[in-house]
């Protein structure tokens, strides 16, 4: 007789991944073959950027209904629309409002909610602590450089909604292309810097960097001695993978990338951003098969979204495909506070409680850090180090003492999300004052009892 799973047991992770011509069940690309929608170059032409052009491409599937949700949608939100056809091609549209490729990418004007009080626009305060015009510089030995605001896709829930994706009808926006010739002082501070040992390019999507750019970002920061570990940030293994298996001059200047990063004894990385497992395809498998050919390390960062991502199987499943196709899971942010997003947003409880879940489901290594980036740049903390968390009124308190010793930041749960008596609390102007400043006070008092 075989033994009896234990009831700690979980199923056998299914590592295919799908070979379907999956993007033929929408109307217009029913006549597309494989080669054309492989290559990248017909992917970024065909891109969906209006609901006009939802709906040439959706025909018959864009209900009446569905489009004046979406309109309303439009109206709502800080971010543009901007879809390859692969992802467009991902959502369910027979059932496009639960559908969680969807949730992430187009917004619906009936899922909108106010924002929280407490969010701003730029949540993690990359522009105050911008060292150039292109080069935030927060964390002592790394660097953020964003030469570039455009992006391949545009995500309802982008943290830099304030400056990438061009103007909607909620923010007016001065988004800028990559122009080579501004990065000189960028440069120079790295060189003059010796104490920052990490940079990470991103923006807006490096994948949007011409293969010259990839070269001489890469070259130029490879080539200082004190910097050690060069990040390339992009969506594009998750939303255009063919970018990887059909542009073969980007690819090269990747390469030569990672064969001066070789020689020079020094990392280079591709940080991707995957929410779901309905986004990893056989096309993803491609993909990681050549950037695996040409040495560069991948890793994945995913956010927390309400509606997406925010159970144990889900993020489990996504976590171990991921694994597989040797993109190792890094960080799985708690969503930050920025506007348009609150009913993306979920509560410190439940990503600590999935936090908790996740740890021993998978190899150490393969499991992802969640964490909440505190909101006015204290950085990305353990979401289970909060010094103090009051769960009525949903405010957490956080330090970080070795990037910003003795200061304090707070995170704020989205208000729908609180149990009745919090959230009337916030619904009293003058109680709610009161609430937070006695919370404050404990956390302060807490965090010097603490410190070390």
């Amino acid at each position: 007789m075989s033994a009896q799973p234990t009831q700690t047991e979980q199923p056998a992770t299914d590592y295919s991944f799908d070979e379907s011509e999956f993007w033929r069940t929408i109307p217009a690309w029913q006549n597309v073959d494989a080669e054309t929608f492989g290559n990248f170059r017909w992917q970024q032409q065909n891109s969906v950027t209006s609901v006009p052009g939802i709906q040439g491409v959706l025909q018959d599937l864009a209900t009446p209904s569905l489009i004046a949700d979406i309109e309303a949608g439009l109206l709502k939100t800080p971010m543009n629309v901007r879809l390859t056809p692969y992802v467009f091609s991902r959502i369910n549209w027979e059932d496009a409002a639960a559908d969680p490729v969807r949730r992430q990418f187009l917004p619906l004007g009936s899922e909108f909610i106010p924002d929280h009080p407490h969010a701003m626009d730029d949540s993690l305060d990359e522009d105050g602590h911008k060292a150039t015009p292109f080069l935030t510089h927060r964390y002592p030995d790394k660097a953020l450089f964003l030469p570039i605001t455009l992006c391949p896709v545009y995500c309802s829930f982008c943290t830099r909604s304030r400056v990438v994706g061009g103007s909607t009808a909620v923010k007016s926006k001065s988004t800028y292309g990559a122009k080579s010739g501004e990065w000189d002082a960028t440069f120079e501070y790295i060189r003059n810097s010796p104490q920052l040992e990490d940079v990470v390019i991103s923006g807006g999507d490096a994948l949007l960097l011409r293969p010259d750019q990839i070269r001489q970002i890469g070259t130029t920061l490879l080539e200082i001695p004190t910097v050690r570990r060069i990040r390339f940030a992009t969506k594009g293994v998750a939303i255009m993978p063919m970018k990887f298996t059909s542009d073969t001059e980007w690819m090269d200047a990747l390469a030569a990338v990672c064969r001066l990063g070789q020689a020079r004894m020094k990392e280079v990385a591709l940080h991707t951003h995957f929410n779901t497992e309905q986004e990893i395809t056989a096309w993803t498998a491609n993909a990681m098969k050549a950037l695996s050919e040409i040495g560069v390390r991948v890793r994945n960062q995913s956010v927390l979204i309400n509606g997406a991502n925010n159970s144990f199987g889900c993020l489990r499943r996504t976590t171990k495909k991921l694994s597989s196709l040797l993109i190792q899971p890094y960080y799985l942010y708690l969503h930050d506070m920025v506007p348009g997003c609150e009913h993306l947003r979920t509560t410190v409880r439940v990503a600590e409680t999935l936090s908790r879940r996740l740890q021993g489901a998978t190899a150490g290594f393969n499991t992802p850090r969640v964490v909440c980036d505190a909101p006015g740049g204290g950085g990305k903390r353990e979401i289970s180090s909060y010094t103090l968390y009051d769960e009525e009124s949903g405010v957490s308190a956080w330090t970080s003492p070795t990037a910003k010793p003795g200061e304090m930041f707070f995170y704020y749960d989205p208000i729908q999300c609180l149990p009745s008596g919090g959230s009337g609390l916030w619904m009293n102007k003058a109680e709610i004052t009161k609430r937070l400043a006695k919370f404050k006070a404990e956390a302060t008092a807490k965090a010097e009892a603490t410190r070390v």
